[in-house]
């Protein structure tokens, strides 16, 4: 499956998980932990491997193709197979991939509610039922949808309980539906890549891609990534990078294997020196030599972003990351920082004029490496016939013009792109056929009781003890 260490989340949760209790994960996003629910459920599903076995819950649609993904990439020599299901999507759709009886659906609560009414979906005969990313589920509305769910699941089942915080009303879940789960408690820690300069932009949407072109002729890239969050939004990167004169090509989930493999050899190559991306087709990529990435869309969490700036800054040598983040998606922005410990500088947005000037030092760059590398004596004739009709100063200047790229300003419209739906914010899309409800607080203050162990570790027995939240 592609997996050489566990992580603590995994080492912690894995075990257990294999024995069928329920248990509670208090992670951050980038740590593992979509493996460290993923391989119980499809070692259950394996036994029995007919119909409708396990539910994933997760707050988002990008997360729900995400989590979908990775499960069916850790199935891939299985007959097991996940569906997203996600509102936004034509529901039609989605019930002629149900009719192939998958045995995992992920699932964002609201299109999930949906299936349920129109009884396209039917959760009694589920095993086992996994909350990803509660605390972000109850913070965009869903206490009520989450809470319907789990009442119309069978009460001999398994929960996998996956959040960063333990609010009041998780805890009021895990007391009404729980058996006796584990509480595993993972701190974070620096995730990132230390030979990476992580940096990011405030910038409107429509001022993006300028301001990516001016850090582009500054920066000078030897080879870069640019992050998109769409496959259109990729597309139309790559034309308008093109456009404005640079040497870009994207790759993405809809490319041939061919097409892709193409790409890549240029990029590697350096006939290309702009590689426009997805999160899930840039998955996996080991290129050497690449200086710069730029997320123009921020990531959905810290997990992808780990994973986008960890492709510059590799085989020990150092990196630039730069995100443009608009500004209501500087909190999302700070929860990053938070899950993987580890401060995003602010830059100021560059300008038209030090875009030239850095175009500039390229061309007096070129100049002196053609002067230490290049045979020039069959040009010494004519440079001394040009130096009798001007001055040196003159020439030079006029070689420099040659070789510097305008600042290209041809107008460039991208299509919008729906910013990141961040923590305490509204759900703008996916429940436009029902107003948002705000979560609910439920219980006395009661904690978790009496019904939770801590697991240390395989090492050591389960200790029954209450856990206490400060």
């Amino acid at each position: 499956m592609g997996f050489e260490e566990p992580t603590p989340i995994q080492e912690k949760t894995i075990p257990p998980a294999l024995e069928g209790k329920d248990l509670i994960g208090q992670a951050q996003t980038g740590t593992g932990k979509t493996a460290a629910f993923g391989i119980p459920i499809i070692n259950k599903v394996m036994t029995r491997p007919e119909g409708l076995q396990a539910v994933v819950l997760a707050p988002t649609r990008e997360l729900a193709i995400q989590v979908a993904e990775e499960l069916n990439r850790i199935s891939d020599k299985s007959e097991i197979h996940c569906l997203p299901i996600y509102g936004g999507q034509d529901i039609t759709r989605q019930i002629r991939a149900l009719k192939k009886k998958p045995q995992i659906i992920v699932a964002t609560p609201g299109r999930l509610m949906d299936h349920m009414r129109r009884k396209t979906i039917r959760l009694q005969e589920i095993q086992v039922l996994v909350l990803d990313e509660a605390d972000e589920m109850l913070n965009m509305g869903f206490y009520e949808d989450v809470e319907k769910i789990m009442e119309e699941t069978p009460k001999q089942k398994q929960i996998l309980l996956f959040s960063a915080t333990m609010p009041r009303q998780i805890q009021n879940l895990a007391n009404r539906f729980m058996n006796e789960p584990l509480l595993i408690t993972i701190k974070a820690k620096e995730v990132t890549i230390p030979l990476v300069e992580q940096h990011y932009i405030e910038v409107q949407e429509r001022d993006k891609f300028d301001i990516l072109c001016r850090l582009i002729d500054i920066q000078s890239p030897e080879l870069s990534i640019v992050f998109g969050r769409t496959k259109r939004r990729v597309d139309e990167l790559t034309e308008a990078l093109k456009k404005r004169g640079y040497f870009a090509e994207g790759i993405h989930g809809d490319l041939t294997q061919g097409k892709r493999d193409s790409v890549l050899r240029q990029f590697r190559s350096g006939t290309v020196d702009i590689l426009v991306a997805t999160d899930v087709a840039a998955r996996g990529l080991d290129i050497t030599g690449v200086t710069h990435v730029y997320n123009f869309d921020i990531p959905q969490d810290s997990e992808s972003y780990v994973h986008r700036i960890g492709r510059t800054g590799r085989a020990g040598q150092s990196g630039i990351a730069i995100s443009f983040a608009i500004p209501r998606e500087l909190e999302h922005l700070r929860s990053i920082e938070r899950a993987t410990n580890r401060k995003i500088m602010r830059m100021a947005i560059p300008t038209i004029t030090e875009a030239a000037e850095g175009q500039q030092r390229l061309a007096v760059e070129k100049v002196l490496r053609t002067v230490e590398k290049s045979e020039l004596q069959n040009y010494r004739s004519m440079a001394k016939e040009l130096l009798g009709r001007e001055d040196s100063v003159t020439l030079l200047s006029a070689a420099l013009k040659l070789l510097t790229k305008d600042t290209d300003q041809t107008p460039i419209t991208l299509s919008p792109e729906a910013p990141l739906r961040v923590r305490g914010q509204r759900n703008p899309r996916g429940r436009s056929d029902r107003q948002a409800r705000q979560s609910q607080g439920q219980g006395k203050g009661k904690g978790f009781g009496k019904s939770f162990n801590k697991y240390y570790g395989k090492k050591d027995r389960p200790n029954r003890q209450q856990p206490s939240y400060h």
